[in-house]
Protein backbone atom coordinates (compact mmCIF):
# COMPACT_ATOMS: atom_id res chain seq x y z
CA UNK A 1 0.00 0.00 0.00
CA UNK A 2 1.17 3.55 -0.74
CA UNK A 3 0.59 5.91 2.19
CA UNK A 4 -0.43 9.49 1.69
CA UNK A 5 2.23 12.11 2.25
CA UNK A 6 2.38 15.57 3.72
CA UNK A 7 4.33 16.76 0.68
CA UNK A 8 2.49 19.19 -1.54
CA UNK A 9 2.93 21.14 -4.75
CA UNK A 10 1.88 24.73 -5.29
CA UNK A 11 0.99 25.81 -8.80
CA UNK A 12 2.01 29.06 -10.40
CA UNK A 13 -0.54 31.85 -10.52
CA UNK A 14 -2.79 31.29 -13.54
CA UNK A 15 -1.98 27.58 -13.87
CA UNK A 16 -4.77 26.24 -11.67
CA UNK A 17 -7.78 26.54 -13.98
CA UNK A 18 -7.45 23.27 -15.93
CA UNK A 19 -6.87 21.19 -12.79
CA UNK A 20 -9.74 22.92 -10.99
CA UNK A 21 -12.00 22.03 -13.93
CA UNK A 22 -11.05 18.36 -13.78
CA UNK A 23 -7.93 17.95 -15.92
CA UNK A 24 -5.95 15.05 -14.40
CA UNK A 25 -2.41 16.20 -15.30
CA UNK A 26 -0.05 18.68 -13.69
CA UNK A 27 2.91 19.52 -15.91
CA UNK A 28 6.36 20.31 -14.59
CA UNK A 29 6.12 23.83 -16.03
CA UNK A 30 2.99 24.57 -13.97
CA UNK A 31 4.67 23.97 -10.60
CA UNK A 32 5.90 26.86 -8.47
CA UNK A 33 7.17 25.02 -5.39
CA UNK A 34 7.43 21.53 -3.90
CA UNK A 35 7.15 21.37 -0.12
CA UNK A 36 8.43 18.25 1.58
CA UNK A 37 10.57 15.55 0.04
CA UNK A 38 8.27 13.26 -1.96
CA UNK A 39 9.76 10.22 -3.67
CA UNK A 40 8.82 9.21 -7.22
CA UNK A 41 5.52 7.35 -7.07
CA UNK A 42 4.36 8.97 -3.83
CA UNK A 43 0.98 10.62 -3.47
CA UNK A 44 1.17 14.41 -3.15
CA UNK A 45 -1.36 17.16 -2.59
CA UNK A 46 -1.79 19.81 -5.27
CA UNK A 47 -2.57 23.39 -4.19
CA UNK A 48 -3.25 26.53 -6.17
CA UNK A 49 -1.09 29.63 -5.77
CA UNK A 50 -3.22 30.76 -2.81
CA UNK A 51 -2.81 27.43 -1.02
CA UNK A 52 -6.30 26.11 -1.82
CA UNK A 53 -6.73 22.36 -2.29
CA UNK A 54 -7.08 21.17 -5.90
CA UNK A 55 -6.54 17.43 -5.55
CA UNK A 56 -4.05 14.65 -4.90
CA UNK A 57 -2.23 12.29 -7.18
CA UNK A 58 0.87 10.35 -8.13
CA UNK A 59 4.14 12.30 -8.20
CA UNK A 60 6.94 11.61 -10.65
CA UNK A 61 9.58 14.35 -11.09
CA UNK A 62 11.15 12.42 -13.97
CA UNK A 63 8.05 12.86 -16.14
CA UNK A 64 6.88 16.05 -17.86
CA UNK A 65 3.47 15.06 -16.44
CA UNK A 66 4.72 15.46 -12.90
CA UNK A 67 1.45 14.72 -11.10
CA UNK A 68 -1.40 12.50 -12.27
CA UNK A 69 -4.47 13.49 -10.29
CA UNK A 70 -6.52 10.67 -8.76
CA UNK A 71 -8.98 12.67 -6.68
CA UNK A 72 -10.27 16.19 -6.25
CA UNK A 73 -11.80 15.32 -2.90
CA UNK A 74 -9.92 14.33 0.22
CA UNK A 75 -10.55 10.58 -0.07
CA UNK A 76 -7.68 8.27 0.90
CA UNK A 77 -5.64 6.95 -1.99
CA UNK A 78 -5.00 3.28 -1.28
CA UNK A 79 -5.33 -0.14 -2.88
CA UNK A 80 -9.04 -0.26 -1.99
CA UNK A 81 -9.70 2.90 -4.03
CA UNK A 82 -7.92 1.47 -7.08
CA UNK A 83 -9.89 -1.79 -6.83
CA UNK A 84 -13.20 0.07 -6.40
CA UNK A 85 -12.56 2.17 -9.50
CA UNK A 86 -11.63 -0.86 -11.59
CA UNK A 87 -14.90 -2.52 -10.62
CA UNK A 88 -16.81 0.68 -11.40
CA UNK A 89 -15.19 0.91 -14.84
CA UNK A 90 -16.17 -2.68 -15.63
CA UNK A 91 -19.72 -2.15 -14.34
CA UNK A 92 -20.11 0.89 -16.61
CA UNK A 93 -19.17 -1.17 -19.68
CA UNK A 94 -21.42 -4.09 -18.77
CA UNK A 95 -24.45 -1.84 -19.23
CA UNK A 96 -23.63 -1.55 -22.94
CA UNK A 97 -22.30 -4.99 -23.83
CA UNK A 98 -23.49 -6.31 -27.19
CA UNK A 99 -24.27 -10.01 -27.71
CA UNK A 100 -22.30 -10.05 -30.98
CA UNK A 101 -19.10 -8.69 -29.39
CA UNK A 102 -16.91 -10.20 -26.68
CA UNK A 103 -14.02 -7.70 -26.53
CA UNK A 104 -13.93 -4.28 -24.88
CA UNK A 105 -11.63 -1.75 -23.28
CA UNK A 106 -12.37 -2.26 -19.60
CA UNK A 107 -10.23 0.59 -18.27
CA UNK A 108 -9.35 3.74 -20.21
CA UNK A 109 -6.80 5.42 -17.97
CA UNK A 110 -7.58 8.93 -16.84
CA UNK A 111 -11.09 8.77 -18.34
CA UNK A 112 -11.86 6.12 -15.69
CA UNK A 113 -9.95 8.07 -13.02
CA UNK A 114 -7.18 5.46 -13.12
CA UNK A 115 -4.31 7.46 -14.61
CA UNK A 116 -1.87 5.45 -16.69
CA UNK A 117 -3.88 2.20 -16.62
CA UNK A 118 -5.18 0.50 -19.77
CA UNK A 119 -7.03 -2.83 -19.67
CA UNK A 120 -8.35 -4.53 -22.81
CA UNK A 121 -10.43 -7.70 -22.83
CA UNK A 122 -9.99 -9.85 -25.92
CA UNK A 123 -12.42 -12.76 -25.49
CA UNK A 124 -10.88 -14.85 -22.68
CA UNK A 125 -7.65 -12.83 -22.53
CA UNK A 126 -6.96 -9.65 -20.58
CA UNK A 127 -4.10 -7.39 -21.64
CA UNK A 128 -2.92 -4.82 -19.10
CA UNK A 129 -0.72 -1.79 -19.75
CA UNK A 130 0.50 0.36 -16.88
CA UNK A 131 2.00 3.60 -18.15
CA UNK A 132 2.63 5.58 -14.95
CA UNK A 133 5.00 4.99 -12.07
CA UNK A 134 2.43 5.58 -9.35
CA UNK A 135 -0.02 3.09 -10.84
CA UNK A 136 2.74 0.49 -11.29
CA UNK A 137 2.99 0.23 -7.52
CA UNK A 138 -0.55 -1.15 -7.48
CA UNK A 139 0.16 -3.84 -10.07
CA UNK A 140 -0.88 -6.76 -7.88
CA UNK A 141 -4.06 -5.02 -6.75
CA UNK A 142 -4.94 -4.28 -10.37
CA UNK A 143 -4.31 -7.80 -11.60
CA UNK A 144 -5.99 -9.59 -8.70
CA UNK A 145 -9.07 -7.36 -8.98
CA UNK A 146 -9.33 -8.09 -12.70
CA UNK A 147 -8.89 -11.83 -12.18
CA UNK A 148 -11.60 -11.83 -9.53
CA UNK A 149 -14.02 -9.69 -11.57
CA UNK A 150 -13.55 -11.14 -15.08
CA UNK A 151 -12.10 -14.62 -14.45
CA UNK A 152 -10.16 -14.69 -17.74
CA UNK A 153 -8.13 -17.65 -18.96
CA UNK A 154 -5.01 -15.49 -19.03
CA UNK A 155 -3.76 -12.06 -18.05
CA UNK A 156 -0.84 -10.56 -19.98
CA UNK A 157 1.22 -7.56 -18.89
CA UNK A 158 2.00 -5.73 -22.14
CA UNK A 159 4.58 -3.26 -20.86
CA UNK A 160 6.58 -2.66 -24.03
CA UNK A 161 5.34 0.89 -24.68
CA UNK A 162 8.13 3.47 -25.03
CA UNK A 163 6.23 5.91 -22.82
CA UNK A 164 7.16 3.76 -19.81
CA UNK A 165 10.78 4.84 -20.17
CA UNK A 166 9.68 8.45 -19.68
CA UNK A 167 8.22 7.36 -16.36
CA UNK A 168 11.43 5.56 -15.38
CA UNK A 169 9.78 2.16 -15.84
CA UNK A 170 11.24 -0.92 -17.58
CA UNK A 171 9.73 -2.30 -20.77
CA UNK A 172 8.74 -5.96 -20.78
CA UNK A 173 6.01 -8.46 -21.60
CA UNK A 174 5.03 -10.99 -18.95
CA UNK A 175 2.28 -13.55 -18.38
CA UNK A 176 0.76 -12.73 -15.00
CA UNK A 177 -1.81 -15.53 -14.99
CA UNK A 178 -2.68 -18.46 -17.25
CA UNK A 179 -0.80 -19.57 -20.33
CA UNK A 180 0.92 -17.51 -23.02
CA UNK A 181 -0.75 -17.07 -26.36
CA UNK A 182 0.51 -15.17 -29.40
CA UNK A 183 -2.95 -14.88 -30.97
CA UNK A 184 -6.55 -14.68 -29.83
CA UNK A 185 -9.76 -14.93 -31.83
CA UNK A 186 -12.38 -12.41 -30.79
CA UNK A 187 -15.97 -11.75 -31.75
CA UNK A 188 -16.73 -8.25 -33.04
CA UNK A 189 -20.07 -7.35 -34.60
CA UNK A 190 -20.64 -11.07 -35.17
CA UNK A 191 -17.34 -11.52 -37.04
CA UNK A 192 -14.44 -13.69 -35.98
CA UNK A 193 -11.23 -11.67 -35.91
CA UNK A 194 -7.88 -13.21 -35.05
CA UNK A 195 -5.56 -10.65 -33.48
CA UNK A 196 -1.82 -10.60 -32.74
CA UNK A 197 -1.23 -10.44 -28.97
CA UNK A 198 2.54 -10.91 -29.16
CA UNK A 199 3.68 -8.37 -31.73
CA UNK A 200 0.58 -6.45 -32.77
CA UNK A 201 0.14 -2.72 -32.28
CA UNK A 202 -0.64 -1.38 -28.79
CA UNK A 203 -2.40 -4.18 -26.87
CA UNK A 204 -3.00 -6.19 -30.04
CA UNK A 205 -6.04 -4.54 -31.63
CA UNK A 206 -7.87 -1.21 -31.68
CA UNK A 207 -11.18 -1.61 -29.90
CA UNK A 208 -12.20 2.05 -30.28
CA UNK A 209 -13.56 1.56 -33.82
CA UNK A 210 -16.03 -1.29 -33.15
CA UNK A 211 -19.18 0.82 -33.54
CA UNK A 212 -17.79 2.65 -36.57
CA UNK A 213 -16.94 -0.69 -38.20
CA UNK A 214 -20.59 -1.73 -37.87
CA UNK A 215 -21.83 1.71 -39.00
CA UNK A 216 -20.14 1.11 -42.37
CA UNK A 217 -22.31 -1.85 -43.35
CA UNK A 218 -25.43 -0.07 -44.73
CA UNK A 219 -23.30 1.96 -47.14
CA UNK A 220 -21.59 -0.92 -48.96
CA UNK A 221 -24.18 -3.33 -50.42
CA UNK A 222 -22.96 -4.26 -53.91
CA UNK A 223 -20.25 -1.56 -53.80
CA UNK A 224 -16.53 -1.46 -54.64
CA UNK A 225 -14.75 -0.58 -51.41
CA UNK A 226 -11.21 0.60 -50.63
CA UNK A 227 -9.96 0.30 -47.04
CA UNK A 228 -6.61 2.01 -46.45
CA UNK A 229 -4.55 1.47 -43.29
CA UNK A 230 -6.65 -1.66 -42.76
CA UNK A 231 -4.35 -3.20 -40.08
CA UNK A 232 -6.01 -6.62 -39.61
CA UNK A 233 -9.16 -5.79 -41.59
CA UNK A 234 -11.62 -4.21 -39.13
CA UNK A 235 -13.36 -2.01 -41.69
CA UNK A 236 -12.66 -4.36 -44.61
CA UNK A 237 -14.32 -7.36 -42.92
CA UNK A 238 -17.37 -5.30 -41.92
CA UNK A 239 -17.66 -4.06 -45.50
CA UNK A 240 -17.63 -7.65 -46.71
CA UNK A 241 -20.20 -8.59 -44.07
CA UNK A 242 -22.34 -5.69 -45.33
CA UNK A 243 -22.43 -7.18 -48.81
CA UNK A 244 -19.69 -5.25 -50.61
CA UNK A 245 -19.04 -6.60 -54.11
CA UNK A 246 -15.29 -6.45 -53.53
CA UNK A 247 -12.97 -4.87 -51.00
CA UNK A 248 -9.37 -3.78 -51.54
CA UNK A 249 -7.55 -3.74 -48.19
CA UNK A 250 -4.23 -1.86 -48.01
CA UNK A 251 -1.60 -1.82 -45.28
CA UNK A 252 2.15 -1.32 -45.22
CA UNK A 253 2.58 -4.27 -42.84
CA UNK A 254 2.77 -7.69 -44.50
CA UNK A 255 1.94 -9.53 -41.22
CA UNK A 256 -1.13 -7.31 -40.80
CA UNK A 257 -2.31 -8.11 -44.33
CA UNK A 258 -1.68 -11.81 -43.68
CA UNK A 259 -4.06 -11.58 -40.70
CA UNK A 260 -6.59 -9.68 -42.82
CA UNK A 261 -6.51 -12.50 -45.39
CA UNK A 262 -6.85 -15.11 -42.63
CA UNK A 263 -9.77 -13.22 -41.07
CA UNK A 264 -11.52 -12.98 -44.44
CA UNK A 265 -11.07 -16.71 -44.93
CA UNK A 266 -12.45 -17.72 -41.54
CA UNK A 267 -15.55 -15.59 -42.16
CA UNK A 268 -16.08 -16.94 -45.68
CA UNK A 269 -15.18 -13.72 -47.51
CA UNK A 270 -11.94 -14.62 -49.30
CA UNK A 271 -13.34 -14.44 -52.82
CA UNK A 272 -14.29 -10.76 -52.47
CA UNK A 273 -11.09 -9.51 -50.79
CA UNK A 274 -8.08 -8.04 -52.63
CA UNK A 275 -5.20 -7.67 -50.15
CA UNK A 276 -2.43 -5.16 -50.93
CA UNK A 277 0.83 -4.65 -49.06
CA UNK A 278 1.75 -1.04 -49.81
CA UNK A 279 2.36 2.38 -48.32
CA UNK A 280 -1.15 3.83 -48.31
CA UNK A 281 0.05 7.31 -49.26
CA UNK A 282 1.77 5.94 -52.34
CA UNK A 283 -1.11 3.62 -53.18
CA UNK A 284 -3.70 6.40 -52.97
CA UNK A 285 -1.57 8.76 -55.03
CA UNK A 286 -0.99 6.14 -57.73
CA UNK A 287 -4.62 5.08 -57.90
CA UNK A 288 -5.82 8.68 -58.12
CA UNK A 289 -3.32 9.37 -60.89
CA UNK A 290 -4.58 6.28 -62.73
CA UNK A 291 -8.16 7.60 -62.34
CA UNK A 292 -9.31 4.49 -60.47
CA UNK A 293 -12.84 4.57 -59.07
CA UNK A 294 -14.37 3.21 -55.88
CA UNK A 295 -17.84 3.59 -54.41
CA UNK A 296 -16.74 3.69 -50.76
CA UNK A 297 -13.31 4.61 -49.34
CA UNK A 298 -12.23 4.26 -45.72
CA UNK A 299 -9.16 6.04 -44.36
CA UNK A 300 -8.10 5.07 -40.83
CA UNK A 301 -4.44 6.09 -40.50
CA UNK A 302 -2.26 6.03 -37.39
CA UNK A 303 -1.87 9.27 -35.44
CA UNK A 304 -0.12 11.86 -37.60
CA UNK A 305 0.20 14.44 -34.80
CA UNK A 306 1.88 13.23 -31.62
CA UNK A 307 2.26 16.80 -30.32
CA UNK A 308 0.83 20.25 -30.94
CA UNK A 309 3.98 21.23 -32.83
CA UNK A 310 3.26 18.44 -35.34
CA UNK A 311 -0.23 19.75 -36.12
CA UNK A 312 0.63 21.61 -39.34
CA UNK A 313 2.48 18.62 -40.80
CA UNK A 314 -0.35 16.33 -39.77
CA UNK A 315 -2.90 18.56 -41.49
CA UNK A 316 -0.88 18.29 -44.71
CA UNK A 317 -0.83 14.50 -44.40
CA UNK A 318 -4.57 14.28 -43.78
CA UNK A 319 -5.27 16.61 -46.68
CA UNK A 320 -3.11 14.57 -49.05
CA UNK A 321 -4.77 11.22 -48.40
CA UNK A 322 -8.28 12.69 -48.41
CA UNK A 323 -7.60 14.59 -51.64
CA UNK A 324 -6.47 11.39 -53.35
CA UNK A 325 -9.49 9.49 -52.02
CA UNK A 326 -12.00 12.14 -53.06
CA UNK A 327 -10.61 12.17 -56.60
CA UNK A 328 -11.62 8.50 -56.87
CA UNK A 329 -15.22 9.01 -55.70
CA UNK A 330 -17.99 10.00 -58.09
CA UNK A 331 -21.51 11.21 -57.30
CA UNK A 332 -23.00 9.10 -54.49
CA UNK A 333 -19.61 7.90 -53.30
CA UNK A 334 -18.92 7.63 -49.57
CA UNK A 335 -15.76 8.68 -47.72
CA UNK A 336 -15.32 7.51 -44.13
CA UNK A 337 -12.20 9.30 -42.91
CA UNK A 338 -10.61 9.24 -39.48
CA UNK A 339 -8.09 10.91 -37.23
CA UNK A 340 -6.95 9.39 -33.94
CA UNK A 341 -4.72 12.39 -33.13
CA UNK A 342 -5.89 14.48 -30.17
CA UNK A 343 -3.69 17.26 -31.55
CA UNK A 344 -5.86 17.35 -34.69
CA UNK A 345 -9.01 18.98 -33.22
CA UNK A 346 -12.34 18.01 -34.73
CA UNK A 347 -12.95 21.45 -36.24
CA UNK A 348 -9.51 21.50 -37.89
CA UNK A 349 -9.94 17.96 -39.16
CA UNK A 350 -13.28 18.85 -40.73
CA UNK A 351 -11.77 22.01 -42.25
CA UNK A 352 -8.86 20.01 -43.65
CA UNK A 353 -11.07 17.35 -45.26
CA UNK A 354 -13.46 19.93 -46.72
CA UNK A 355 -10.46 21.80 -48.14
CA UNK A 356 -9.42 18.55 -49.83
CA UNK A 357 -12.94 18.19 -51.24
CA UNK A 358 -12.75 21.70 -52.67
CA UNK A 359 -9.37 21.00 -54.29
CA UNK A 360 -10.71 17.72 -55.70
CA UNK A 361 -13.70 19.65 -57.12
CA UNK A 362 -16.15 17.51 -55.18
CA UNK A 363 -19.28 18.79 -53.46
CA UNK A 364 -19.90 16.75 -50.33
CA UNK A 365 -22.70 16.16 -47.87
CA UNK A 366 -21.67 15.63 -44.24
CA UNK A 367 -23.53 12.50 -43.18
CA UNK A 368 -22.16 12.12 -39.66
CA UNK A 369 -19.37 13.07 -37.29
CA UNK A 370 -18.68 10.23 -34.87
CA UNK A 371 -16.11 9.37 -32.22
CA UNK A 372 -14.69 6.35 -30.40
CA UNK A 373 -16.88 3.55 -29.05
CA UNK A 374 -18.54 3.78 -25.61
CA UNK A 375 -15.79 1.77 -23.87
CA UNK A 376 -13.37 4.66 -24.55
CA UNK A 377 -15.38 7.25 -22.58
CA UNK A 378 -14.78 10.99 -22.74
CA UNK A 379 -14.15 12.62 -19.36
CA UNK A 380 -15.34 16.17 -18.78
CA UNK A 381 -12.39 18.47 -18.17
CA UNK A 382 -10.01 16.10 -19.97
CA UNK A 383 -10.22 16.89 -23.68
CA UNK A 384 -7.44 14.42 -24.50
CA UNK A 385 -9.95 11.61 -23.88
CA UNK A 386 -11.79 12.67 -27.05
CA UNK A 387 -9.18 11.77 -29.62
CA UNK A 388 -10.94 9.80 -32.39
CA UNK A 389 -12.76 11.75 -35.10
CA UNK A 390 -14.85 9.75 -37.58
CA UNK A 391 -16.13 11.88 -40.46
CA UNK A 392 -18.59 10.43 -43.01
CA UNK A 393 -19.12 12.28 -46.28
CA UNK A 394 -21.06 11.66 -49.47
CA UNK A 395 -20.11 13.13 -52.80
CA UNK A 396 -23.18 14.77 -54.42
Amino acid sequence: MINDTLAHLSLKNGMQKAVAQGHPWVYRTQIETVTGDPSPGDVVTVLDFRGRYLGAGFYNPQSMITVRILTQTRETIAASLIATRIRAAIAFRRQFYRPDTDSYRLVFGEADRLPGLIVDQFASTLVVQILSLGMEQYLETICETLLDEIKPERLILQHEEAIRSKEGLPQYRRIYAGDDRSQETILENGLQLTIDLASGQKTGYFLDQKANHAYLRPFVQGKRVLDCFTYIGGFALNALAGGAADVTAVDVSAPAIDLTVYNARQNGFSARLTPVVANAFDFLREQARAKSNFDVIILDPPAFAKSHSAQAGAARGYKEINLSALKMLESGGILATHSCSFHMPEALFLETVLSAAHDARRTVRILDVRRQDFDHPVLGGYPESHYLKSLWLQVI
